[in-house]
């Protein structure tokens, strides 16, 4: 490893380098020894989307994070750090079907995900919230109440719109697809833009 090499623990390890097919084939084989002695916690990669650019981070487990600009990298990374472990590496390859979803998503080709998620950064009700939000078909939304109902806390309309407002995987996991119950979109973690963008995108398609 030279010393420009990122150390396999640290929780902002550079991209690598694209220049070369050595380079490439060396980060791999950091990647790869990284995984055998349990020392790669976290992978993560960025992903240019229609709605900006979105941090995709994994565990062993499956996706556990996904962050839009607006939230800050860096600092997503660095909470990622502090909170799971602070073994994170950029390590693209191991979030290559995910975001092969997603561009299939982006471009009206897919209507569901199917990746294993890692749940560990949302727990009790608003776990329950979240676990709901795949069954709202695309292109279709349902109220805070709805979702409320649904989860087995009618009256828990205000923490519904707390577990949306915390989702750690949007997109994937469709908070998006909630709305108020006069219909207008409400808030939205990737912010107003991006809500009506992916809604739009899920009614024209």
């Amino acid at each position: 490893m030279t010393t420009s090499d990122p150390e396999p623990d640290s929780p902002f390890a550079a991209s690598p380098p694209e220049n070369t097919e050595i380079e490439t084939h060396l980060r791999e084989r950091l990647i790869t020894a990284a995984r055998e002695h349990g020392v790669l916690d976290l992978a993560y990669r960025a992903l240019e989307t229609p709605v900006g650019t979105l941090l995709l981070v994994t565990t062993e487990q499956g996706l556990v994070r996904v962050a839009y600009d607006r939230e800050d990298h860096e600092a997503v990374l660095g909470e990622l750090a502090e909170t799971i472990s602070p073994r994170v590496l950029h390590a693209p390859r191991r979030l290559d079907e995910v975001s092969h979803q997603l561009e299939e998503y982006f471009a009206g080709r897919r209507t569901a995900f199917d990746v294993a998620l890692d749940w560990q950064l949302s727990r009790g009700f608003r776990r329950e919230v979240l676990r709901k939000l795949p069954g709202i078909g695309y292109g279709a939304t349902a109220s805070y109440a709805h979702v409320a109902a649904a989860a087995g806390s009618p009256r828990a309309v205000r923490a519904v719109g707390t577990a949306c407002a915390t989702n750690p995987l949007p997109v994937v996991v469709p908070c998006h697809r909630v709305v108020r119950s006069d219909g207008s979109a409400g808030g939205y973690i990737g912010g107003a833009e991006a809500k009506r963008a992916l809604l739009d995108l899920e009614t024209t398609t």
